[in-house]
């Protein structure tokens, strides 16, 4: 399978046979570079303001958008998936139940909120999609996404927000509409709360632009920090500038942090061609940037992609205790591997280690370590079927007969003018499964947690992998990683669980939060809780309610098609309990509804999208 960037209940295998595998560390650390980063400023999040839609927001995307602009968020780096979905496991998967172990949860932000309900009014692109981050503590719960932030209590009530996220670090709306000037690209939010530093962290990606709207392909690594445990408040403002002649497109931000140090890491693709580059690996001083220091260090590792470095993905920990401390300090990170293979399928991970991060305070001196991990085989999965329901945008776009608002023949003609007139054949969308890149990683318990999407067989599928690893660094400098529990969880019916993220409390018991969707499911939220024993019964914490109606997943408005899901949710402890975030689609709205109330459904959607999340607070 060949990378490149395209712009843009349960049933648990039994455990097998423990594996130890070592391989020597590293012969030479890849080139790491040390330098500062510099305070820039300060913000806060923003009430949301009203607005008015004369028109339906078809033109968010595709209409007034500047030559040479990208307009896709999340580029894709499996390029296609296996024809077949037969590789993977053979599961027969369990019946979900409803949820047990549920303390309370909400309808988080959705669609209508990050194009027309934010503190940008109408001044936002429609996206697919949410890419939703999640952190929760000192008695706040702080979502973002694609392109939207909001704080709420921990009873759900909105505190501030939603603030429109190019607003939030300090840029220009992403769309005037009354000028017709682009703003900057702002994407693939990410946060996490440090129980040490009590600090919220959030992060995000910008392309920036010129005044003409077009990319230079200079972009920044954007960073907010709370000046207080209070996310409601003052955030302080840090930027790691790529300039265009590095020609690096930084993609798919994931964070973690240890004792010492925050880190992101990117996957590196050429900004101005095709290809795959690596990983880059970002570390700071977490003290320094929770203590708003004037300048911050900062070690900037590369990892090139002959070591097979995809979506290297830092774990997170629930709390002081969960650190790994010796060595002088170590940040782990888990990667997948099967996105290098043409077949799709894989039967092993990597595990990474970032010693001495103590040295993050003073000189950074950061040494990387690698070690290989077998496990059972899993592979790309195949697109998710989803439950049949209300489908209005793709209504309109097969009618061709409707007169609407003296518009002319056709719904359609609201998103294309007559000589662009589409093919009138949608259908519904499967929902894009992923590519087996890890998802969100934990280190908790002294082990290292990891999942990812796989196909499932018997019926195909896709299913979740997950993994918990039990990581050594001897004094030699040499990682040694020892599988400690692996398993598969499906669901039957040719039902699919799709984008897993998971989150592992001290003692070892966690949560991992994923959609729930196929012939039986509209695209719900779901869960499973987590131990080394193996993985409990999939509870579904909110059902769907109608189908998802995005315009991702029509052949008219691409290329590319590609029905759009994820690309992923987020998880977080807050002492003994697990918070989960995850997509579904809330609201219910046909045809004629959408028609009559301007395409919004009574401000449940768009009239390009209808997706929302969820957020849900769960007893391991």
């Amino acid at each position: 399978m060949r990378l490149r960037r395209v712009s843009t209940a349960t049933a648990v295998l039994a455990l097998l046979a423990t594996s130890l595998i070592v391989v020597p560390a590293l012969a030479a650390s890849p080139a790491s570079t040390n330098s500062r980063i510099h305070l820039a400023g300060t913000t806060s999040l923003k009430p949301a303001s009203s607005s008015t839609e004369i028109r339906p927001d078809a033109d968010t995307v595709f209409a007034a958008t500047p030559p040479g602009r990208r307009v896709g968020i999340n580029r894709r780096a499996s390029e296609s998936p296996p024809t077949s979905s037969a590789s993977g496991p053979v599961v027969t998967g369990t019946t979900p139940i409803p949820a047990t172990s549920l303390l309370t949860g909400w309808e988080g932000l959705n669609h209508f909120d990050t194009r027309f309900g934010s503190s940008a009014g109408n001044n936002q692109f429609s996206t697919e999609p949410p890419d939703q981050g999640l952190c929760v503590g000192n008695g706040y719960v702080f979502e973002s996404v694609n392109s939207v932030l909001a704080a709420y209590s921990t009873g759900g009530t909105l505190l501030r927000g939603p603030t429109a996220i190019n607003e939030f670090y300090g840029y220009d709306v992403a769309f005037n509409r009354t000028t017709g000037i682009v703003g900057p690209d702002v994407f693939d939010p990410t946060c996490y709360y440090d129980a040490a530093t009590n600090r919220f962290f959030q992060v995000a990606v910008t392309l920036l632009v010129d005044s003409g709207g077009n990319l230079t392909g200079d972009n920044s690594i954007d960073i907010a920090v709370t000046a207080t445990g209070n996310p409601t408040s003052t955030w302080n403002l840090y930027h790691i500038p790529i300039p265009a002649s590095a020609d690096v497109f930084p993609d798919y931000p994931h964070v973690g942090a240890d004792a010492n140090g925050f880190y992101i890491t990117i996957n590196n693709f050429p900004f101005f061609e095709d290809g795959y580059n690596g990983v880059n690996v970002y570390a700071l001083s977490k003290t320094q940037l929770a203590s708003g220091a004037g300048t911050v260090n900062l070690s900037n590792t590369f990892i090139p992609a002959s070591q097979s470095a995809f979506t290297v993905w830092p774990a997170q920990s629930p709390g002081t205790a969960s650190y790994a401390t010796g060595s002088g300090g170590i940040e782990y990170l888990l990667s997948s591997d099967a996105v290098f293979n043409d077949s799709g399928s894989s039967s092993q991970l990597f595990l990474w280690a970032l010693s001495n991060t103590s040295s993050l305070s003073s000189t950074p001196a950061l040494v990387l370590h690698k070690a290989t991990v077998g496990v059972a085989t899993y592979s790309v999965p195949d697109p998710a079927v989803q439950k049949a329901g209300d489908a209005p945008l793709r209504d309109c776009l097969n009618d061709t007969k409707l007169i609407v608002q003296g518009q002319g023949s056709g719904c359609w003609r609201f998103f294309f003018a007559p000589q662009q007139q589409p093919a009138h054949n949608e259908v519904l969308a499967k929902l894009d499964s992923n590519d087996t890149r890890m998802q969100q990683v934990s280190y908790a318990d002294g082990k290292v947690w990891g999942a990812l999407d796989t196909a499932v067989s018997g019926p195909n599928r896709a299913g979740i992998a997950w993994y918990a690893i039990t990581p050594t660094l001897t004094g030699a400098g040499v990682l040694k990683a020892k599988l400690a529990a692996q398993g598969v969880v499906a669901a039957t019916g040719g039902n699919s669980v799709i984008y897993p993220a998971l989150a592992v409390t001290a003692a070892g018991t966690g949560v991992m939060g994923f959609t729930l969707v196929g012939p039986s499911y509209f695209p719900s939220a779901a869960y499973v809780s987590l131990s080394t024993a193996g993985a409990g019964s999939i509870q579904v914490a909110q059902a769907g309610h109608d189908s998802q109606d995005g315009f991702s997943g029509y052949k008219a408005f691409g290329p590319p098609f590609r029905p759009r899901w994820g690309d992923y949710g987020a998880a977080a402890v807050d002492g003994t309990n697990v918070w989960i975030a995850s997509e579904y689609i809330e609201a219910s709205c046909d045809y004629a509804t959408w028609l009559s109330t301007n395409f919004r459904c009574g401000d449940t959607r768009t009239a390009l999208a209808n997706w929302s999340t969820r957020i849900t607070e769960v007893a391991p």
